[in-house]
């Protein structure tokens, strides 16, 4: 897809206002939350912080590309299971944050996990969920 967008703009702008695609959420508008990270490629990205210019012609993975509601990929799925969302905001960013931390190590400790997460906020409490869901999605090898 192309966008009519500024360069300069953010991507997660670019994302919302043109085509419509609401997965990244508008957190912190910082890049320090989590809950606008995408996947540039297998890297994940707070799509708050980087402007449109920075992803041409690269690959941009928002959580609507890993699956649907009918057919949810291994990640989305672990997190289902494991009740992993409570309020729901998070939960894209921790999945998209966690699709890329598997891609670097597919068979993570507790403790990898938890490092890997350390940056993505969640305000509900469910962290304990959130890294039983990955240890799960990782258990999968769905990688």
């Amino acid at each position: 897809m192309t966008t009519t967008a500024d360069p300069s703009s953010p991507l997660l702008y670019a994302l919302h206002d043109e085509f419509d695609i609401q997965g990244a959420r508008f957190g912190c508008g910082l890049g320090e939350c989590g809950a606008c990270t995408v996947l540039v490629g297998d890297v994940a990205e707070r799509s708050c912080s980087i402007p449109v210019s920075s992803v041409q012609g690269q690959k941009v993975t928002t959580l609507e590309g890993l699956g649907s509601a009918e057919k949810p990929n291994f990640m989305q799925q672990a997190f289902i299971d494991e009740s992993a969302a409570q309020c729901g905001y998070c939960i894209n960013g921790m999945i998209m944050q966690s699709m890329s931390f598997l891609k670097t190590n597919p068979h993570p400790t507790e403790a990898e996990v938890k490092a890997a997460l350390q940056y993505n906020m969640c305000r509900c409490g469910t962290h304990v969920r959130i890294i039983k869901a990955v240890l799960r999605a990782a258990a999968t090898g769905g990688a």
